[in-house]
């Protein structure tokens, strides 16, 4: 059986992991066939008035950037024709773009994730009354996981420096939301005022920790250990809120500890990190493919969760903390 504090360390772990900065040095763009295979490409295609295909263009390749891209791929299949060992450039697999897109199962995968919170939005706004308090928590929940999704989408369609800001801080914006509307729900903050200085505070530290990576400095050892602990103490609340609640709701008082265990099993694609399959398919895009089911299971939790509270409000019942 696995203990609470092992969870909270898998989780720490995985969150991490999720978040380690990229490395944009690596074996295979640092040798000496792959500078020499770029150079050449580059002095033959690039000096003339070459012009890429226009859905090259849309996504902003260049002459060199298709040079990179073809020569990483020639060294990569005679790699696999003699059993040799794949290598990363610039701290990634060597990926198949599809029309210009750089990792098309990722950008596949986060449109279906920003989809579900797309999908269940009518069901927030039709499924919950409009007296339940948290109503309109849970609708802006959904979207700022379509925000985040769509940015996850472009940075992977095409990785460029602001792109990954984006990602990066959309990412962050949907992990303290998540804190934020946690804390609401389950201490029961009703109260216009506490709720205020409550968004306050999260408003303040998220403008905060965005302006520290944008003007500052871009630390991305800062950024993990913000996720880390704003995630932490999330996972952590609702732990808590599962275990106290085990025998007053026993129909679903579990769900939040099975989520979070799913999410940790999921995250450890993250830890057993491979070449893509068929130049396609990596442990990162299967995360992503993992959280297509993991945010429909929480949507429905809190459409759950929604029901109880309400209708235990309706007949005037003590609200449950």
């Amino acid at each position: 059986m696995i203990s609470l504090k092992s969870k909270l360390l898998l989780f720490s772990l995985s969150i991490i992991l999720l978040y380690l900065p990229p490395v944009f040095s690596s074996a295979g763009d640092r040798s000496e066939e792959f500078q020499t295979c770029v150079n050449t490409c580059f002095s033959t295609e690039c000096s003339q008035d070459s012009t890429l295909p226009l859905y090259l263009r849309f996504f902003s390749w260049t002459c060199e950037d298709n040079c990179k891209y073809n020569c990483i791929h020639k060294i990569t299949n005679e790699a696999i024709s003699q059993n040799k060992e794949i290598v990363q450039y610039y701290g990634k697999w060597p990926f198949h773009r599809l029309f210009g897109i750089q990792e098309p199962a990722s950008v596949m995968f986060s449109i279906l994730n920003g989809y579900v919170h797309y999908r269940y939005l009518p069901l927030l706004k039709r499924n919950i009354p409009d007296s339940y308090y948290m109503k309109k928590f849970y609708i802006f929940y959904a979207y700022i996981g379509i925000n985040s999704w769509i940015w996850s989408t472009v940075y992977h369609s095409r990785d460029f420096p602001l792109t990954e800001r984006l990602d990066y801080y959309s990412a962050g914006l949907s992990i303290l939301y998540s804190l934020f509307y946690g804390v609401l729900r389950i201490f029961q903050i009703r109260n216009i005022q506490r709720t205020s200085i409550w968004a306050i505070i999260c408003i303040s530290a998220y403008i905060a920790h965005v302006s520290y990576l944008h003007f500052i400095k871009f630390d991305y050892e800062y950024n993990i250990l913000a996720n880390v602990t704003v995630g932490m103490s999330n996972n952590a609340l609702w732990i808590s809120w599962s275990i106290s609640h085990w025998y007053k709701r026993p129909d679903d008082a579990w769900k939040p500890i099975v989520g979070i265990i799913l999410i940790l099993c999921a995250m450890s694609l993250e830890i057993f990190d491979f070449p893509p399959w068929w130049g396609i398919l990596d442990a990162h895009a299967l995360w992503h493919a993992s959280t297509i089911y993991l945010i429909a299971y929480w949507y429905n939790f809190l459409l759950e969760d929604a029901r109880i509270e309400s209708f235990r409000e309706s007949k005037g019942k003590k609200i449950d903390k």
